[in-house]
């Protein structure tokens, strides 16, 4: 019964620790006091027992806190003082004044101090930042950010969006599959490369570039082909399907073809994948009075703008959940399409304007 009386423990811990219910404990620790007197080395014992507890609660805490805030240990006092605002609730405010070498008097001078300006301005910057990190599916890092709220009206530097993203722990996260989905080991006509790399176009409808990449589902593999005019990196075309065979590519190119109406002499250019070198797609393309252009084998530079928007769309939508069937991830793609890469998404190639405005601007 020693354990129960110096422990300091409560009688439930005890009870459930050697596996005796409440009432058998208490009828135990009534009868060891009737008959035995705890001697001052169990009292000694308990009491360092609750200093060592005391201690290890400190030291968790204390490491708790660095965990946290362990950049805010490098940054200025008036950085310490909003993280212990803003942990209070789960940290004692003297402790998180100790770890963070802050004091008691400093703190409560800077909840009393109202706000400078800067800090105004950083409270307004951060509100329209965590909203355009929302609207744009988390996908905005610090560039396209600062051009986001430079457009909105706020005379914002890069630096600054990048200090207030950091802090608020507001980052892009980025992963990476891979999936081989070209099939050049084919017999049929190769075409040469007329663009060699030079993805830039001075109007719409000079310069076409088309792929087909993949989306993993529980019903299995939903293929993805798109098409984008290279002047202003908009998706002009695209479908979906469960097998990726040549019907996928041509359905693309006819919806591509039906909306733009590209002038004849429009360079389409693709991989040497079996789907493009087909008769029945390449049929297609003299009707409309394409120029072919084909990249190397197995050289992803050579169709890089192409690529470029799969691996948007892969970090910003597709590897982000879980997909049950085929026809949800399809009604996602539409709505990431439609609804934002191809009118809100800012480029970098585009002097950060989105594919609409920039065709916009240019017409």
């Amino acid at each position: 019964m020693r354990l129960a009386l110096t422990s300091g423990l409560t009688r439930k811990q005890v009870a459930d620790d050697i596996g005796v219910g409440m009432s058998t404990l208490n009828k135990w620790i009534t009868q060891h006091r009737d008959t035995d007197v705890v001697s001052q080395e169990d009292l000694d014992l308990a009491k360092e027992n609750d200093r060592l507890r005391r201690e290890i609660k400190l030291l968790k805490e204390e490491r708790d806190i660095l965990k946290k805030g362990h950049p805010v240990l490098r940054g200025p006092k008036a950085m310490r003082f909003r993280f212990i605002e803003e942990h209070r609730a789960s940290f004692p405010a003297t402790r998180l004044c100790d770890v963070v070498g802050a004091s008691a008097r400093g703190l409560r001078a800077f909840r009393s101090r109202p706000a400078s300006r800067k800090q105004r301005f950083d409270l307004v910057a951060l509100a329209h930042i965590k909203e355009q990190s929302r609207l744009s599916l988390g996908s905005y890092g610090r560039p396209r950010m600062t051009e986001e709220l430079k457009e909105i009206g706020l005379d914002v530097g890069h630096r600054r969006v990048g200090r207030l993203m950091r802090q608020n722990g507001i980052s892009v996260v980025r992963m990476r599959k891979h999936k081989v989905t070209t099939d050049s080991d084919h017999k049929f006509n190769i075409a040469s490369n007329l663009l060699d790399r030079d993805f830039m176009a001075d109007a719409p409808n000079q310069k076409w570039a088309g792929d087909i990449s993949y989306v993993w589902t529980r019903e299995g593999w939903l293929y993805l082909s798109v098409i984008l005019d290279l002047h202003s990196r908009q998706v002009i075309g695209w479908a979906v399907s469960n097998r990726m065979k040549r019907d996928l590519a041509i359905r693309t190119l006819k919806m591509a073809i039906a909306f733009h109406a590209p002038p004849r002499g429009c360079i389409h250019h693709t991989d040497r994948g079996s789907q493009y070198c087909s008769h029945d797609y390449q049929k297609l393309l003299r009707q409309h009075g394409f120029k072919v252009s084909m990249g190397g084998k197995g050289n992803f530079y050579d169709n890089a703008a192409v690529e470029t928007f799969f691996k948007s769309i892969k970090a910003e939508l597709i590897w982000r959940r879980s997909w049950e069937t085929r026809r949800q991830a399809e009604m996602a793609i539409f709505e990431y399409v439609n609804g934002f890469y191809n009118p809100l998404r800012r480029h970098s190639a585009l002097d950060w304007k989105s594919p609409v405005a920039f065709e916009r601007k240019a017409a």
